[in-house]
């Protein structure tokens, strides 16, 4: 084994553990420790090497940044190391929290064996021949949230894996959806995880697989017109495996907090984990590189970033934390600077205008963010124990809202994500103990019907399409029961049917991507709500949609239309092909002069109970 100062080429290869020229670089932020050194199976048992110390410009706001780095011939791929810090007091740091020596992960790691383990080098090579995915627009996205662990596990298997998950891209490229949305994937100390309790970001967890595989997972995708987002985790990290990994890590730390990585005052304490130092530039940068080796390196079509209320304050509703503020904006920016065209999604949750507008007009300036009103109203609707208390003005407001005034596709809309399926699947909510009943299909088909046609990024959360009932858990005895699909097929055909009709495969319904909405009508005497959607208008563009939010069918109910002529009836959820107990009420129409409701034409409908249809000309 030899060690070498970094070849020709190679003089910043980028942190953690990096191939290159026949060996590898390791290279880490340590700013208070005396002495950083680097042990691993290259080396005879017992043996380290040291890093050499030095102060490089690592970011914008962090010019005099002190970085320890070394090279070693002949270092291959799947090789164990760690490395071993010391901080007695004398170095260029303070405050030392010690004990010393302490042996650390690797903070960019790409693979760990263990928490008490080792970091493994990875070769971060991978063959992307083969992949030509485009990103949609963003006004055709819909997306499937999915965990990897449960999505296409096997019960009395270990946890499900990227692998597993592959198998079934073939089933949602059926169902119509181009996007999946992957909870966070990145190492957790724990058996199972839901994904927010990362302590490694940048190593994908060996439980689902490895950085490979995930990548393979995301090639596999997109050659089935499928764009990957990935759930990331920069509101906090851990709070469990921070230990062994980038807590207190060169042994610098106030009492009770967690060092460099953190926070060493009140803003430290969230309700999940600790929160990272958005203030220090090396932080910054360890975001920001992370994020980007995941739009770049892995190829991801967009990042969802979790519990952004966190970052940008103390608490939900609490002071501000401007550090995290300009933190988000600051990955907006690096994102239209590299991938304009690929998506951040913020959930935040507060129906905060600031998170999607324009940074040039005092916003953050992300792409679009979870709509908390949308999924609000919906399910406060369907969940609701009377028909009088089912509001058609306040599904009216949830439809026709935007942020900031500057276009639909700003929302993510969905009445059910990972959170609400965490509490209670909207089946078994709607009739509890009667998930495939007539009841349940009918106001779970009024559900979907309402998020693929209200502007806004439509998504659904993984089982939603075939009535799962079963309150979703990351534990192992938790699987999603593919099998209740022969059991409501028509209800899985209704939701690949309003998916298409949102995508406009039949080009007559483009008005569904369009960015324009007219709420026309909202009787909450009648519990009937229409919108008309459209882009440019006119035939093939124009859609009509009418709800109704009642267990009371309209065999003849005058809607306003914004055109003459006959009207086609392309979608009806009460339609006795997607269930036999359905009423089939409703049919083409023709609208005449006269008009209704502020449009300028009108045409008699028929709407069965709890009900939806879609017309175009």
């Amino acid at each position: 084994m030899v060690v070498a100062t970094a070849p020709a080429g190679a003089r910043n290869p980028g942190f953690g553990a990096v191939m290159q020229n026949g060996g590898c670089s390791f290279r880490v932020w340590a700013p208070f420790a005396d002495r950083v050194e680097v042990g691993g199976d290259f080396f005879h048992a017992g043996n380290v090497q040291p890093l050499v110390w030095q102060e490089v410009a690592l970011a914008r706001d962090a010019p005099d940044s002190p970085i320890w780095s070394v090279f070693i011939e002949g270092v291959v791929a799947d090789s164990l190391y760690k490395f071993k810090l010391h901080n007695n007091g004398v170095g260029p740091g303070s405050h030392p929290g010690g004990p010393s020596p302490a042996y650390k992960h690797d903070p960019h790691a790409r693979d760990a064996v263990s928490f008490g383990g080792n970091s493994v080098v990875v070769d971060r090579t991978f063959d992307w021949s083969g992949d030509d995915f485009q990103m949609p627009g963003w006004n055709e996205l819909v997306i499937y949230e999915l965990h990897i662990g449960t999505f296409n596990h096997q019960l009395g298997r270990p946890v499900g894996t990227f692998e597993e998950a592959k198998g079934k891209l073939d089933y949602l490229a059926r169902l119509g959806v181009n996007a999946i949305e992957i909870l966070p994937a990145f190492d957790f100390a724990t058996s199972t995880s839901m994904g927010y309790n990362t302590a490694l970001p940048y190593a994908v967890d060996n439980a689902y697989g490895r950085s490979s595989t995930m990548k393979e997972l995301i090639k596999a995708a997109h050659q089935r017109g499928i764009a990957v987002i990935l759930d990331v985790v920069y509101s906090h990290w851990g709070p469990e495996g921070l230990h062994d990994t980038i807590g207190q890590f060169d042994g610098w730390f106030l009492p009770g907090k967690e060092g460099i990585f953190f926070y060493a005052d009140d803003r430290s304490v969230t309700a999940f984990g600790e929160r990272p130092d958005y203030g220090r530039g090396e932080v910054r940068t360890y975001i920001r590189d992370n994020a980007m080796m995941l739009l770049d390196e892995f190829r991801a079509d967009g990042l969802r970033l979790d519990s952004t209320a966190s970052i940008r304050r103390k608490s939900e509703r609490g002071d501000d934390i401007w550090d995290g503020f300009t933190l988000l904006r600051y990955l907006g920016e690096e994102k239209r600077r590299s991938s304009p065209w690929k998506i951040l999604i913020a959930e935040d949750l507060q129906n905060d205008e600031v998170v999607t507008r324009d940074a040039l007009l005092g916003g953050i300036g992300l792409d679009s963010q979870w709509d908390a009103g949308f999924v609000g109203r919906v399910r406060s609707m369907l969940g609701a124990p009377t028909d009088d208390a089912r509001s058609a003005s306040a599904i009216a407001e949830a439809v026709g809202k935007s942020y900031d005034r500057s276009g639909p596709f700003q929302r993510v809309i969905y009445t059910e994500s990972h959170d609400e399926a965490n509490k209670q699947r909207i089946t078994d909510r709607v009739a509890p103990g009667d998930a495939e009943g007539w009841l349940a299909r009918k106001l779970s088909s009024l559900g979907a019907a309402l998020t693929m046609t209200a502007p806004g990024i439509p998504m659904l959360f993984m089982g939603q399409e075939f009535l799962e009932f079963a309150r979703w858990t990351d534990s192992t005895s938790f699987a999603l029961d593919f099998g209740r699909i022969g059991r409501a097929p028509g209800y899985l055909e209704l939701w690949s049917r309003l998916i298409k009709l949102r995508r406009n495969f039949d080009d007559n319904t483009r008005g569904l991507r369009g960015g324009n909405t007219n709420v026309f009508w909202a009787s909450d005497a009648d519990g009937v709500v229409a919108f008309h959607r459209f882009d440019a208008g006119g035939p093939g563009d124009d859609v009509v949609v009418v709800a109704n939010l009642r267990n009371r069918t309209h065999p003849s109910y005058n809607i306003g239309f914004p055109r003459s002529g006959t009207w086609f009836l392309r979608f009806n959820s009460d339609f006795r092909g997607f269930s036999p107990d359905f009423g089939d009420v409703g049919y083409d129409t023709t609208a005449g002069g006269g008009g209704n409701q502020g449009m300028p034409f009108a045409g008699n409908v028929g709407l069965g109970p709890y009900s939806v249809c879609i017309y175009s000309q």
